[in-house]
């Protein structure tokens, strides 16, 4: 069903393209008998620039998982409150990006930090070619700002990194012993009431072979936990089994890297100048504010075009 609704919505896309071509052409000869102004025949360019900018995506994203749902990871740094805030930032803007897809965000775990921002996050982000688009953000993510917690308003530097993994849903076979699982119950530590408080619904599965690890809280039955838990894991089992299977494992060799200066994928700078920049692709725009509110669709762009030319 799934894999229907994915088709149908690419044979929609075609039609809505064709159309607004048509309509750009009419557009362009009302232009020139100036029945239209300029600016209205702009916006409507604009408008197809965008659809096409879609459909080329599309294209592009034509790996196995590429269609597949995401689960999304934010670790903040060494620097504590500061990377802690950074981090939650993160968050924000990739949950006003997923608002904008209209793509459907579940928290799986949540750790607040100790004064502001989170220790730790991880969402199952649901929506047509999450992974796919999501892929572009793994890495490791620099901020330079005026620090709101520096009562000398000195400049800091924060870093916060993100993983993706493919969501691995029943159509995948990763097998898990029960033997090789640890698995431990603590009280979350978040809000949720007074039953998520005081009982030990939060989960944490530890693979032994690995060492990964999985957790989540964000439900008040243990059972739930559990559930969500064992697709997080299922999901990172999976990614690296994906890994053994390509003679590039730099995906696993970037998760190891140091979350510290010069393993950046992207620098945020808020001051003394702004600007967002793209160390991979050397894409960078002027506008934070427009970024950090969920507007990263040209960087995700032009990360998977130039991974296409690559692969060339």
């Amino acid at each position: 069903m799934k894999e229907i609704s994915i088709i149908e919505k690419d044979i929609e896309l075609r039609k809505i393209l064709s159309q607004k071509a048509d309509d750009i052409e009419v557009l362009y000869d009302f232009l020139n008998n100036n029945q239209v102004t300029e600016s209205e025949f702009e916006i409507e360019l604009e408008n197809f620039s965008k659809l096409i900018k879609e459909f080329e995506l599309k294209l592009i994203l034509n790996e196995e998982n590429d269609s597949k749902d995401a689960i999304l990871s934010i670790h903040p740094g060494a620097g504590g409150t500061e990377s802690q805030d950074w981090a939650q930032m993160l968050y924000r803007m990739y949950s006003m990006w997923g608002e904008s897809k209209d793509f459907k965000f579940n928290t799986i775990d949540f750790q607040s930090g100790d004064e502001a921002g989170i220790k730790d996050c991880t969402i199952e982000v649901i929506g047509s070619y999450a992974y796919g688009l999501l892929q572009s953000e793994i890495g490791i993510h620099r901020l330079v700002r005026i620090s709101p917690f520096d009562s000398n308003s000195r400049r800091h530097t924060s870093f916060a990194s993100v993983f993706v993994y493919p969501l691995a849903d029943e159509n995948v076979d990763v097998e898990i012993n029960q033997k090789d699982l640890r698995i431990d119950t603590f009280r979350s530590s978040g809000a949720g009431g007074q039953h998520v408080n005081k009982t030990d619904s939060a989960i944490r599965i530890t693979h032994i072979p690995t060492g990964i690890v999985a957790q989540c809280q964000s439900q008040r039955s243990q059972h739930k936990n559990k559930e969500q838990a064992l697709k997080v894991l299922k999901s990172k089992l999976y990614q690296i089994e994906l890994e053994k299977n390509l003679e590039s494992k730099k995906l696993l060799e970037g998760d190891k890297k140091d979350i510290a200066w010069g393993n950046q994928i992207r620098s945020y700078v808020f001051h003394p100048y702004n600007m967002v920049k793209d160390h991979r692709t050397k894409f960078e725009v002027g506008n934070v504010k427009g970024v950090m509110d969920g507007d990263i669709d040209d960087f995700i762009y032009s990360y998977l075009l130039d991974k296409m030319e690559k692969k060339k």
